[in-house]
């Protein structure tokens, strides 16, 4: 199974760009995993910037990839459940797992409609740019979990 994380806007800060880098190295042992960016608009309505970053997000997919969304209203999971959730993904021959993380503005109707599960990390509210090194470090936390391996205590 191939990762495949996906957000809207470039990563800014240099600390976070090397946190990101050093988990997305460490998830490669276990799966192969890219990270696109995609760009985000601005100048328009709120409406209008969902619409079209979201258009962005959808061709950086592939046809069979399982979407996962990233929202502060999806469903939150405990590290060891998220892992059960990475192995049930892998274990019934998923190509690719793609995670989003969309802009200021979320995802529009119809992207939402496309995915597969959408996810909370907390109930609390982080910026764009931290949730990506949450999420990458919590991939690399449910693929030691699901290998038995001491990260996690």
């Amino acid at each position: 199974m191939k990762i495949r994380l996906l957000w809207v806007g470039k990563t800014q800060e240099e600390w976070l760009k090397s946190g990101i880098e050093e988990y997305r190295r460490r998830i490669g042992r276990y799966f192969p995993v890219e990270i696109g960016e995609v760009r985000e608009e601005k100048g328009a309505e709120a409406e209008t910037m969902r619409q079209k970053e979201c258009e962005r997000l959808e061709k950086s997919l592939d046809k069979g990839s399982r979407l996962v969304l990233l929202d502060e209203q999806g469903e939150e999971m405990t590290s060891p459940q998220f892992a059960a959730f990475l192995g049930r993904y892998r274990d019934t021959g998923t190509q690719e797992l793609a995670f989003a993380i969309g802009g200021a503005y979320g995802f529009s109707a119809s992207f939402r409609g496309r995915a597969d599960r959408t996810i909370a990390l907390s109930r609390m509210t982080f910026t764009h740019q931290m949730v990506r090194l949450f999420l990458v470090e919590q991939i690399y936390r449910g693929c030691t979990i699901l290998n038995n391996e001491s990260y996690h205590h």
